[in-house]
């Protein structure tokens, strides 16, 4: 027989291996100590990954095929995925190994070594899942020091004949609306609630913390609200093109104490483990668009697309093209350590606190909150990119290293020293303001620099710039902000500093 390996983040009801039961295949999936220890994981994150793979395995099982589960708590589970390999190669004497490409470097090594050291033969097939193949971005961009997205997202649509008028020309002549795509919320559309999946999932927690499973963040264990079936997540991608892909792209920078999702698809957990596949996806948004393009503008579908299409590809091109290097890029020698409210919430910065508070509420936040709240505050704050890159990969339901660690020491962070973004991107309070309604009730002051309840990010921004004059100043696309430090008065400009030296020195007090 043939034993053939399926990780958690493989759960691809369309596979090839799935089209006909072999009675000469068996699957086998696990649950593993090695897999839910590499970093401190959200409880919803371990809950939504086992409950997702448990009802992948029992499918594959109605419909014929011979599949042998390991739970966390299996008296023989060794706990390590070679381990339990050798194990069941042993025990039933299987002739042959088999396992779909993973997505984390740290198992593609694993399994490569595990695969090469048997005695049997073995293969690896392709999760047939992405729009790319790992070494497209690579030999896209071969010879150059900078991976312009704009420039992969416009051979994607080619590619894929996506929003295209010809085979060199988008549909209305126009390759994105990202312009359009930047409003603040305002109340004037009513934000749809998203449907809950309600499952009990008491046994399972209780299980996995019986096990001695560490974990943070909050759960309700009798509503758990992730889709973890292939139906769940047809179901909620079809929500989305009803209820919100209308107002997806004009809203989908903004940021609201409110509405915890806004019109956001959050399908990026069942993407992510391969329940639904980019095109469909991109399809039903797209057929949505054209047959009511009165209700939906080309703006909303092609925002949407450029997620899926677009940055996705993107982040898992860089991370092949860069790994494993990339996990140890620290482009301004960051070294802080993660204030300790990261893992609380508990901050008198109510952007912070919102934005933090809604990740352990509901294991996720959208990029604006990501990038331009969390991860812009650590940036600022010259935090080691080893813990930010921790955090945001066990604080998210959605975070595999391929899509978390570009996305951190890429984009958010700028630890490649600008492969991914052609700037850091910080801000002052002034665009926090801008795309929300975090500052109007906050403790600290958005029009202040220095002083009493001056908010932190106005003197950090001003602050990062100063210390890293020597890395940035030549940056053309930042010149303005040292033109502006260089403008402000002597005594502005120190105060600022000052101020920004405080706040350094007890950022757990902030």
């Amino acid at each position: 027989m043939t034993l053939r390996l399926i990780l958690g983040d493989q759960l691809n009801p369309q596979h090839s291996w799935f089209r006909q039961p072999d009675p000469a295949v068996r699957y086998v999936m696990m649950e593993l100590r090695q897999e839910t220890d590499y970093v401190r994981h959200h409880i919803q994150k371990i809950t939504g990954f086992f409950l997702a793979m448990r009802a992948f395995a029992a499918e594959l099982q109605a419909q014929g095929h011979q599949v042998h589960y390991i739970t966390l708590d299996d008296p023989a589970n060794t706990q390590s995925l070679t381990g339990n390999l050798d194990a069941l190669m042993q025990q039933w004497a299987a002739r042959r190994f088999e396992y779909l490409l993973p997505d984390e470097y740290r198992l593609d090594q694993q399994l490569r070594q595990y695969a090469q050291a048997l005695p049997v033969p073995s293969a690896a097939a392709d999760t047939e899942h992405f729009l790319t193949e790992r070494d497209t971005l690579a030999r896209l961009f071969a010879g150059k020091k900078t991976y312009l997205m704009e420039t992969f997202y416009r051979a994607m649509r080619k590619r894929h004949r996506i929003l295209m008028e010809t085979d060199t020309e988008p549909l209305t002549g126009r390759w994105n609306y990202d312009a359009e795509n930047r409003s603040r919320y305002d109340g004037a559309v009513p934000v749809p609630e998203p449907p809950p999946y309600v499952r009990d999932v008491q046994a399972l927690v209780r299980m996995i913390q019986a096990m001695g499973v560490q974990s943070f963040g909050n759960v309700e264990e009798t509503r758990f609200i992730w889709p973890v079936t292939r139906q769940e997540a047809l179901d909620l991608l079809e929500f989305f093109v009803q209820q919100c892909l209308p107002w997806f792209g004009r809203y989908q920078d903004a940021m609201v104490q409110q509405h915890w999702s806004l019109f956001h698809a959050r399908l990026s957990f069942v993407l992510n483990i391969k329940l639904l596949h980019p095109m469909e996806v991109i399809g039903r948004a797209v057929a949505a668009w054209e047959a009511e393009p009165e209700r939906i503008s080309i703006a909303q579908v092609e925002g949407f697309v450029r997620q899926i299409a677009g940055w996705r590809e993107y982040m898992r091109g860089v991370y092949w093209a860069q790994m494993p290097g990339y996990a140890s890029q620290n482009y301004f020698g960051h070294s802080r350590p993660l204030p300790a409210w990261y893992w609380t919430g508990e901050t008198k910065m109510n952007c912070l606190r919102h934005a933090i508070g809604q990740s352990l509420d509901y294991a996720y936040a959208h990029h604006i909150q990501r990038l331009m709240v969390t991860g812009n505050f650590a940036l600022l704050a010259g935090i080691d990119p080893a813990e930010v890159d921790a955090w945001y990969l066990g604080v998210y339901i959605d975070a595999i290293e391929w899509v978390e660690i570009t996305n951190t020491r890429g984009m958010s962070q700028y630890a490649d020293g600008g492969l991914v973004g052609s700037k850091p991107y910080v801000s002052t309070a002034a665009y926090i303001d801008k795309m929300s309604d975090y500052c109007g009730s906050c403790a600290y002051s958005r029009k202040l620099r220095h002083g009493p309840g001056a908010c932190p990010f106005n003197s950090l921004y001003w602050h990062f710039y100063h210390r890293h004059a020597e890395l940035l100043a030549r940056n053309p696309r930042i010149g303005f902000a040292y033109k502006t430090l260089q403008a402000m008065s002597e005594a502005e400009r120190s105060a600022t500093l000052a101020q920004a030296e405080a706040y350094l020195a007890r950022l757990d007090e902030l």
